[in-house]
């Protein structure tokens, strides 16, 4: 019997140190996990709205990094976060939006100011491929003959598939007198060739005007930087004093810029208080927005105004066409245009960091969407590689034929 007895109190003492031993385990393993991982229903401070998330697989990521990966040393935990952040943009599933890294955010901001160190061109994303929007007149990408709608499958031979528009961006940049190699599918062929172009300082042109037979004035705007508004304000005063009424405005291969000057434009052709642009943030907690022609009309009812346009035609070019066109002030001329209508805002993450967000949608006067539709001209009339070979220009004769009738 008091064999039986201790037998029994040898299993209990037992199982009581298992116990313990266990539970000690648990409480040393839960220690060590950072608190975040325990917290599945937290309050966002800024701006203070709760959310029930589980950030246990975050964690769980983050230590098997820190543990198994061949380069969990070499990457800093301040890099991890930014690369956490870019995840969580592209989660976003937009092209524009993304998030900018110390070294990307300083030369983003160069860029925005209009000079920059790369090829000269445009690019966005059309069908989730990436696509030259436009070159820039007399940059390296216009002078080693890259064109609108090219689509990039690789970039220094390593592919451009599944890469975001400004990773894309960050490879093609470089320092002035290296080279880089796009490799790209050209509409209506069936094979992809290789484009080598030597990357220099990019001054982003502006405007160029001329006066053609038949006493047609021409503006050809490049770009809607900060100080295009003005320059169109000065060639407009020289269409004033060429005594004509006819007026060619070619946005071919003007991939935008600043929404404002695009409405400054407009307001020249427009009545005081229409609408040139609106946003439309559905989805979002932001406002409806107008953006309305401030005046006053200056152009009488007998302008005959064409503007041409293409597949290099984008964002703010989009707007100020879309506008002058919905109010019959001008016919538009040329290809469907790009079809890049979204607002992007730049929010300052950190000091040197940032986020470019879409916030809203381009809507047309009339309420089209530019992202979804593009432009499609009144008179469509294809630009052929025999033609620019020919130096022939199809597009232009037709505006030109247009405002001689």
């Amino acid at each position: 019997m008091r064999k039986n007895i201790r037998t029994i109190v040898y299993i209990i003492i037992s199982i009581i140190l298992l116990g313990g031993v266990f539970f000690v385990g648990v409480y040393i393993g839960q220690s060590r996990i950072p608190e975040i991982e325990k917290v599945f229903s937290i309050t966002n401070k800024i701006p203070k709205v709760e959310t029930t998330v589980d950030f246990d697989p975050f964690w769980k990521a983050w230590n098997i990094l820190n543990e198994k990966s061949i380069n969990g040393k070499e990457v800093t935990d301040q890099e991890k976060v930014w690369g956490a952040i870019a995840g969580l943009a592209s989660s976003m599933g937009d092209p524009y939006t993304t998030f900018f890294p110390p070294e990307e955010n300083k030369e983003f901001t160069e860029e925005i100011k209009g000079t920059f160190t790369g090829i000269g061109a445009e690019i966005g994303k059309k069908d989730d491929i990436l696509t030259i929007v436009a070159p820039l007149k007399d940059t390296p990408a216009w002078n080693a003959g890259l064109k609108a709608g090219d689509k990039i499958f690789k970039i220094n031979n390593e592919s451009a598939m599944d890469i975001s528009v400004d990773k894309a961006i960050s490879l093609i940049r470089g320092e002035k007198g290296t080279e880089v190699t796009l490799t790209i599918l050209r509409e209506g062929e069936k094979t992809t060739r290789d484009i080598k172009i030597i990357r220099d300082n990019i001054n982003i042109p502006i405007i160029d005007t001329e006066i053609k037979d038949n006493n047609i004035f021409v503006i050809s705007l490049y770009s809607f930087s900060e100080n295009s508004a003005n320059l169109f304000r000065d060639a407009l005063i020289e269409f004033s004093k060429a005594k004509t009424n006819k007026l060619i405005l070619d946005l071919r291969g003007n991939p935008g810029g600043y929404l404002d000057s695009a409405v400054d434009m407009a307001s020249w052709f427009v009545d005081e208080g229409k609408v040139i642009v609106s946003e439309n943030r559905e989805g979002t907690s932001g406002k409806e927005k107008s953006y309305r022609s401030h005046g006053p009309r200056v152009f009488a009812d007998n302008l005959k105004m064409i503007i041409l346009v293409d597949g290099g035609s984008a964002s703010a070019s989009e707007i100020l066409a879309g506008a002058l066109n919905e109010y019959g002030v001008a016919k538009l001329v040329g290809e469907k245009t790009f079809g890049k209508g979204s607002v992007q805002e730049l929010v300052k993450i950190t000091d040197e960091t940032s986020l470019k967000v879409t916030v809203a949608n381009w809507l047309t006067p009339n309420g089209k969407s530019i992202s979804k539709e593009g432009l499609t001209p009144d008179y469509i009339v294809p630009l052929k590689l025999s033609d620019v070979e020919k130096d022939i220009d199809p597009q232009m004769n037709k505006a030109v034929e247009l405002l001689n009738k």
